[in-house]
């Protein structure tokens, strides 16, 4: 099993993700729910991060309602969603999926689950809806936890 383009950075999740043009929606997600200060905390965080490709896949209208003031709450749900507590760096989760045999749950920062399974040779997330993201890049270090790159946002419940 091998996991592509892995990088180290310096500063917090939230430096590297402003860094990195690849990740200005989800900056601007983080800004208008304000997680940005939250995230620059202390940590470890493991972020599984969805690049503008991932956000590209939601729907227009979604994601513009998402970002409206009034659905801070929603886009906070959505964002969290995508963070762990804890560094889990790609030979973490590969050694858990392997004594997991091939499916680890993990619970999100809003407290729901989201599952690593190993299929076809990849890692992926499943998400609370059934929808699968596949991690494209890891190990993306910050100094308070690690970004794991995904080609889908994960929508939870």
């Amino acid at each position: 099993m091998a996991f592509a383009n892995n990088v180290t950075a310096q500063g917090t999740v939230v430096d590297v993700a402003v860094g990195n043009e690849d990740f200005s929606t989800l900056v601007t997600a983080l800004t208008a729910a304000d997680l940005v200060e939250a995230l620059q905390a202390e940590g470890p965080f493991t972020v599984f991060a969805p690049n503008n490709a991932a956000f590209v896949k939601v729907d227009e209208a979604t994601l513009n309602m998402l970002l409206e003031q009034q659905n801070k709450d929603a886009l906070a749900n959505l964002l969290t969603y995508h963070v762990v507590k804890g560094k889990l760096a790609a030979a973490d989760v590969v050694a858990a999926l392997e004594e997991g045999k091939g499916t680890v749950e993990l619970t999100a920062l809003n407290g729901q689950t989201i599952t690593v399974i190993q299929k076809d040779g990849k890692i992926w997330l499943k998400d609370a809806l059934g929808g699968y993201s596949e991690i494209i890049a890891t190990d993306v270090m910050g100094s308070n936890g690690v970004i794991h790159v995904i080609n889908t946002v994960a929508m939870p419940k």
